[in-house]
């Protein structure tokens, strides 16, 4: 199982040396961005569910998502770690589909499968031959509502979470530092709390409470079903009515409703040292606008002006940051900033760097505040702007020779506020960014007040006692 740490947004790497330099020569337009890929088609059953189709014909394959409107910031509070927890349980079978018979099925046929929790949605996905698209819809069907789960089932499970926390969180310096410098940023809004929850409530997790929220989230009016692959959109239609449309509405399902960030009026920094760190690192989070409440606020263009700065500043050995960090102050040995848009609530803006030979993180930090206030002081060219819109566009129709990526994109737009005319649209929207909504962003929302500053640093005294680790499970491991 995976669930998402970082806050970098998931497109495809350019393809090739070669096209990228062409690319950045001639400058595509947005509109041949947008007329580049497959006909998207869009369709809404009875019961609710959502059906998304990107057609795919160059392999006889499909890649069939489902995605419920359900993360970890939808928790009940005191129970983190409970949406990634039934995730795993998903896996465990039904009265009509015993556990491990889905898996069974899926890796016989050739597939291949997996699922992932993030703060706003959950999701499951399987690879397959298109002639085999209904079999696996007849599967997530099944335990769309079907899920049988006792306490012999839960309570190995739970183990299990908790010793990929050791794993995942306790064992590796970095993601601390981001669970906590996560911690600090909101103050109010449960994006603060992990994904995978904080492991004195993961160990009070029961099967009672895995129950009440599959009953609370779990039903065809909360979920999006994406599939990208060799299939017309009305035969992928025709199947979905067949499986998905058989399930009734679950009208105990209510609208999301998350506490929301106070005003931020200081900055916020904390030092995490622990003998394992071989690199010290500094890192800040900014709290800005994500995509979906930018328009909710009516603030048209702020998360793409957003984008185009991170990019600017931080994407690749010609942002700002590598080369006056890296290349010309040489007090970096790698930097860089990103941005992710694709949050339902408010979304980070960041920048890391880890210093030189040398170097303190108090000079690095000074350094790259000095880029920042370059940015925010005098904007950016015209060149760097073309340059990074150009690659993004770019970007986004080579994204598009993937369609897992594409169902990626376009499930996790959906479940953070965008539409699927949205994601269409998103080559002209940054196409329509100008240098000085680059500058007025990076002006109004790379505010200190707004940040939390963390500081990953290296303890020479004996590493701390780890919390005792699970005896091993045996239960299936996915990563």
């Amino acid at each position: 199982m995976t669930f998402k740490f970082n806050v970098l947004i998931d497109r495809a790497a350019i393809l090739a040396c070669a096209l990228a330099l062409s690319l950045s020569q001639s400058p595509l337009s947005a509109s041949a961005a947008e007329q580049a890929g497959a006909k998207v088609s869009d369709f809404r059953l009875e019961n609710g569910l959502q059906l998304v189709v990107i057609p795919d014909h160059r392999a006889p394959v499909v890649t069939h998502m489902i995605w419920y409107k359900v993360g970890a910031a939808d928790e009940t509070p005191g129970k983190s770690g409970l949406a990634h927890f039934l995730e795993h349980l998903m896996f465990k079978g039904t009265a009509k589909n015993p556990a491990g018979r889905f898996s069974t099925v899926v890796a016989r046929i050739g597939g291949q499968e997996n699922a992932f929790t993030s703060n706003d949605y959950t999701g499951y996905f399987q690879r397959v031959p298109t002639e085999q698209l209904k079999t696996v819809m007849e599967f997530e069907a099944d335990r769309m509502t079907g899920l049988v789960l006792t306490d012999a089932i839960v309570l190995p499970e739970r183990d299990v979470i908790l010793e990929e926390r050791n794993q995942r969180m306790e064992n590796n310096p970095r993601a601390r530092l981001g669970e906590q410098m996560d911690a600090a940023l909101f103050l109010n809004h449960p994006y603060g709390k992990p994904i995978i929850g904080w492991r004195h409530e993961m160990e009070g997790l029961t099967r009672d409470d895995a129950i009440d929220f599959y009953r609370r989230f779990y039903g065809p009016n909360d979920a999006v079903v994406v599939i990208a692959g060799d299939i017309e959109p009305e035969a992928a239609l025709k199947l979905t009515q067949e499986t998905y449309g058989k399930i009734k509405r679950q009208d105990a399902i209510a609208p999301r409703k998350r506490p929301q960030e106070p005003p931020q009026v200081s900055p916020r920094s904390l030092t995490l040292a622990d003998p394992r760190v071989e690199q010290p690192a500094v890192q800040r989070n900014y709290l800005v606008p994500s995509f979906a409440t930018g328009k909710a606020a009516n603030l048209p263009g702020q998360s793409e002006s957003l984008e185009v700065l991170g990019h600017i500043l931080g994407t690749g050995s010609n942002s700002r940051m590598y080369r006056h960090l890296v290349v010309d102050k040489r007090v970096a040995v790698v930097a860089g900033a990103y941005y992710d848009s694709s949050a339902l609530d408010m979304a980070r803006f960041g920048f890391y760097a880890s210093p030189g030979t040398g170097v303190t993180l108090a000079q690095l930090e000074a350094e790259a505040d000095a880029v920042i206030a370059q940015v925010i002081d005098k904007g950016v060219t015209s060149e760097e702007l073309e340059r990074a819109k150009s690659r993004m566009i770019a970007d986004a129709i080579y994204a598009q020779d993937n369609q897992a990526t594409m169902a990626r994109w376009y499930g996790s737009a959906l479940m953070t506020g965008a539409t699927v005319d949205d994601v269409k649209k998103w080559p002209s929207r940054i196409r329509a960014v100008t240098a000085q909504q680059v500058q007025d962003a990076a002006r109004e929302w790379l505010d200190k007040k707004r940040s939390v500053t963390g500081y990953l640093i290296k303890d020479t005294s004996p590493a701390p006692a780890q919390p005792a680790s699970a005896q091993p499970v045996n239960a299936e491991k996915r990563t």
